[in-house]
């Protein structure tokens, strides 16, 4: 199985990046007034392998799966460590096997984003390939100043050497089909 290892919110990798250097996680949300929570609403149920004995990580600090040797070792590159493969796929074109679907909204302000994500171990047939379902929050248009983050679900041998489906987050400072970018993997 995976080790976690709990790391201080202001100290996880995300911050390694030059862009964010000294800067400090940011606390939940507010709420606008008149935006309230559904009652008897409660948290989702964390599915993560490492959670289901119950484990958690301690308040001001988050999970961060530890990247053992076989990890880098199946990376091409120690430079490409981590970082997602990106396709050279025409936005006209469809790749053999590649399927998606695309549902979005767009107005002024949003007060956060949620997506109810169903993976059931999907089966990869090689090494390099990938199955994955998430969701965007995008900021700019799709030309030199889109902006991402996105979360989800994946399965892929190459950057993790099994089947199991991981938690990811991603996302981009500059035009998505440049290389930059950091994977925080679970």
């Amino acid at each position: 199985g995976d080790l976690i290892d709990c790391v201080p919110a202001h100290l996880q990798p995300a911050f390694d990046y030059p862009r964010l250097r000294g800067q400090r996680p940011l606390g939940p949300p507010v709420r606008p007034s008149g935006h309230h929570r559904r009652p008897n609403h409660t948290a989702d149920v964390g599915v993560q392998l490492w959670a289901v004995s119950g484990a958690s990580c301690p308040e001001g600090s988050v999970p961060v799966r530890r990247i053992t040797e076989a990890d880098v070792l199946r990376a091409s590159s120690v430079r490409r460590f981590g970082r997602v493969p990106m396709a050279r796929v025409r936005r006209d074109t469809v790749a053999g096997g590649h399927e998606h679907a695309v549902g979005y909204v767009a107005g002024d302000e949003y007060y956060g984003a949620r997506a109810s994500i169903n993976v059931w171990a999907p089966k990869v047939s090689t090494p390099t390939e990938f199955s994955l379902s998430q969701i965007w929050v995008i900021g700019g248009t799709f030309g030199n100043d889109l902006n991402t983050i996105e979360a989800g679900w994946q399965v892929s041998p190459q950057l993790y050497g099994d089947n199991s489906p991981r938690f990811f987050t991603y996302w981009t400072v500059s035009p998505f089909s440049s290389i930059h970018g950091w994977i925080d993997r679970l």
